[in-house]
């Protein structure tokens, strides 16, 4: 479910609390990714537990307009088709996803108002209508409601998003990443997903990829600290220095990624994360580190046909 990128942003995340000391200073580093990696957890389960709730606001709309002392024929006719949408129904069936809202008491964060001027939002608009028209059901409609709920009503709402900021610290640093994750959820839903969204092998990644930083820190500084000669030092941000520590790392001791794919991936992170200038620092740093240890022969790679990002 989360795949490299996301796993080099937790880990990037996780060496920048140890560096500015925002952490918990008797927390080891793999706890505090661990957590990280929890934090996230709870929160695509969240957003998914909202687009049920919005949807099955329609039953909670329907009994209330029929429970009026002198309920009119609109009234009783509320549609509650998108209460038991299938693609709904799948993930508030999946016992992990019924395990993650209780242990993380996610229910409790709902802001009843919140979903009540979704739903309201939802029904009046061209695609709800053209949903609750058709009686029959497919996959394609039933996801692109949901998508719809998420991408449309959820996301642009500026009461959301302050919603999520005060409910998830991680939410600006996740939000991206979140967006992803829960498309490709609704896309190709996995069962069990929420009880461990990473699997052993990229578990095993992400630690790696951790601790060689931690433990390679001086040596990469070492090759890192000659190139910034053209770079202001002290005006470098400290996340630009994560990073590039990271991708010297991926350079020499991951032997399965190539080396083109790392710093691909480091500009990107540089520049979603970090300055507007960090893009192209982090191309210029990292490039001229990569020829300087090809002409060394200090990189080692296997070759695959379609390597894994």
């Amino acid at each position: 479910m989360i795949n490299r990128r996301n796993i080099r942003v937790k880990v990037m995340q996780t060496l920048y609390s140890l560096e500015s000391g925002s952490g918990n200073a008797n927390e080891a580093p793999q706890a505090i990714l661990a957590r990280k990696m929890q934090e996230s957890r709870y929160l695509f389960t969240y957003l998914l537990y909202f687009i049920s709730e919005v949807a099955l606001f329609s039953e909670t709309d329907a009994r209330r307009k029929a429970s009026k002392h002198l309920p009119s024929q609109t009234d009783l006719a509320v549609n509650t088709k998108i209460a038991h949408n299938e693609l709904l129904l799948k993930f508030l069936g999946d016992p992990s996803f019924q395990s993650v809202l209780k242990d993380a008491k996610l229910t409790s964060l709902i802001d009843p108002d919140l979903l009540r001027k979704i739903y309201t939002e939802l029904t009046g608009t061209g695609e709800y209508k053209e949903y609750i028209a058709e009686p029959s059901r497919n996959k394609r409609e039933e996801r692109h409601i949901l998508e719809f709920i998420f991408n449309s009503l959820m996301l642009p709402n500026e009461l959301f998003i302050s919603h999520m900021e005060e409910q998830f610290m991680n939410w600006d640093d996740d939000a991206e990443m979140m967006q992803t994750l829960v498309m490709n959820y609704l896309s190709k839903p996995i069962a069990g997903v929420f009880a461990d969204m990473l699997g052993n092998d990229k578990w095993d990644f992400a630690k790696k990829l951790l601790e060689t930083v931690l433990d390679k820190k001086e040596y990469t500084l070492e090759l890192i600290k000659p190139k910034l000669k053209n770079w202001d030092a002290d005006r470098i941000a400290a996340l630009d220095m994560i990073l590039l520590q990271m991708g010297v790392c991926e350079f020499l001791y991951f032997e399965t990624i190539p080396t083109k794919v790392t710093i691909n991936e480091y500009i990107d992170l540089a520049k979603a994360y970090s300055t507007v200038q960090s893009g192209q620092f982090i191309n210029g740093i990292l490039d001229n580190i990569h020829k300087e240890l090809m002409a060394e022969n200090k990189i080692e790679k296997v070759n695959f046909k379609n390597p894994t990002t």
